[in-house]
């Protein structure tokens, strides 16, 4: 076996429908038990609109979560269609979910990104409170760079690049800088005076982190970087290294560090169960693989006469595949039918064709199979197909209850504790510990909730619960908040960016 073959991760690729915009994402676990998680954040260009998910990262030991930068076929900064920033708040809430999962806390978790990348990775590690980011050659003003370089993400961004629009996103990222958010954070901005964005999208900026405890900037003056795309991989070294480093615990300044982190035992269904519910791939028996109704198994066809139909309830497409290689799609019909012909005759023999269907978000059913021999051509034309009786719908989706902050076992700085989350179609949030009611909070009309006691609580271990309601009475399952609540002592990581106001 090669080197390479050995270093290899196991991924899981999966789709998020827990908050408004359906999110899709790869994850692969820690090696050895690592304690850390790093997310990555796609540049542009970026195969498949999955950043650094080419092998790059295959010797970082911590788990990686890779989220795809691609909605209605654009790229979106991970911020906002169409000037509705539930998008953002989608992929916030897919990674608290895997953090909480693998019960980690904002202080073990690394933003990782490039050009786009950077600028996501700053603003969602900024502005959710997590302790690590690493931003190489990011755009600071993202409305003027979408305007002048990218059509497709105008479209879906904005609608229309007009002045308010793109102002609101030319300071989307410059002034959550000058807010001071995430004080504590780990920041590493790397760039270039050869970067052609460098002069207009990152010097002017710089400035807007002074004071901060550990801002760092990696100035690269290397002659072998002549444009935008080369800075990173000129750093390449440098940023795999320094990545090693953050997941290690290490972070490079003058102060007292700890690493380590290690629980090779350590118990995983909590993240296995969340890879379960949301892979790519369902098996649930309310999202059934497709049915083939012809040609039957082993029938023989004429090769210029094929013509798959079936059904495929709850899709919105199938996909045929033969050999590992895509032939085609068909749509599904509203009363769950389709049909399938190739343009060109198939070539004369045995075929062996897979298919899978997929639903609105993406998701996939197992597979299909159809084997079926072509024969000589018909001289007749194939009879009109008419539709199979229209399949049952699916059953609606469950009311759902996701809390953001604080993370589960988290040391929050008290006396005060301030809960956030998401419960798309609910309409509040209850609270309780130790069967005692606590309070109550509003969902706002974009799912999201902000909840705080006003009192002080009592410095030690707490485990709150909380289930959300909607109008008519269904309820969703209460959700656990355990977390340690700690007087006077300085928490690094600060979860008050949760409650700054929305862009």
């Amino acid at each position: 076996m090669s080197k390479a073959a050995q270093n290899a991760r196991r991924v899981f690729t999966g789709v998020d429908t827990s908050g408004a915009v359906p999110v899709e994402y790869k994850f692969s676990h820690a090696r050895k038990g690592n304690r850390h998680l790093v997310v990555v954040f796609a540049n542009r260009y970026a195969p498949g609109e999955w950043g650094w998910a080419t092998g790059k990262l295959d010797l970082l030991r911590s788990n990686i979560l890779w989220v795809r930068d691609l909605f209605d076929g654009a790229n979106t900064y991970y911020l906002c269609k169409g000037m509705d920033f539930s998008l953002e708040q989608s992929v916030a809430g897919l990674i608290s979910r895997v953090m909480n999962a693998l019960s980690l806390s904002p202080n073990e978790v690394t933003m990782f990104g490039s050009s786009k990348g950077g600028s996501a990775a700053l603003f969602f590690g900024l502005k959710y409170g997590f302790r690590n980011i690493v931003a190489s050659v990011p755009q600071f003003q993202i409305g003027t760079r979408v305007k002048e370089g990218n059509p497709d993400a105008v479209r879906v961004m904005m609608g229309e690049a007009t002045e308010q629009n793109v102002h609101i996103l030319d300071s989307v990222l410059p002034d959550l800088v000058r807010s001071g958010a995430n004080p504590s954070a780990n920041v590493y901005v790397i760039s270039s005076p050869q970067d052609e964005q460098y002069a207009r999208q990152v010097e002017p900026f710089i400035p807007l982190f002074q004071g901060r405890e550990n801002f760092n900037f990696v100035y690269n003056d290397s002659p072998l970087i002549t444009d935008h795309g080369k800075v990173t991989l000129r750093n390449l070294p440098t940023l795999i290294g320094l990545l090693n480093l953050l997941v290690e615990g290490i972070a490079p300044r003058f102060g007292l560090v700890r690493n380590g982190y290690e629980q090779p035992e350590r118990d995983t269904s909590a993240i296995d169960a969340y890879l379960t519910q949301t892979s790519l791939v369902q098996n649930s028996d309310a999202f059934p693989k497709p049915v083939v109704l012809s040609p039957t198994s082993e029938d023989r066809v004429p090769a210029n006469a094929v013509r798959f139909t079936g059904t495929a309830p709850g899709a919105v497409r199938v996909s045929f595949w033969q050999d590992g290689k895509h032939k085609g799609s068909a749509p599904v019909a509203a009363d769950g039918t389709w049909v399938w012909e190739r343009t060109t005759p198939w070539p004369k023999g045995r075929h062996v064709v897979r298919l899978f269907a997929a639903d609105a978000n993406n998701y996939q059913t197992e597979r299909s199979e159809v084997v079926f021999t072509a024969v000589e051509h018909a001289s007749e034309p194939l009879p009109e197909y008419v539709p199979a009786p229209a399949p049952p719908p699916r059953p609606a989706q469950p009311l759902a209850l996701t809390v953001t902050a604080p993370a589960a076992h988290q040391q929050v700085q008290g006396p005060a504790v301030g809960f956030a989350g998401y419960a798309p179609g609910a309409v509040r949030v209850d609270f309780q510990e130790g069967g005692v009611t606590l309070g109550t909070c509003e969902v706002r009309a974009d799912g999201s909730w902000v909840w705080e006691s006003g009192w002080a609580w009592n410095e030690g271990d707490h485990f709150v619960e909380a289930i959300a309601v909607d109008a008519v009475g269904n309820a969703s399952p209460w959700t656990a908040v355990p977390f340690t609540s700690v007087n006077g002592y300085s928490v690094p990581a600060q979860q008050g960016n949760y409650f700054n106001s929305r862009y």
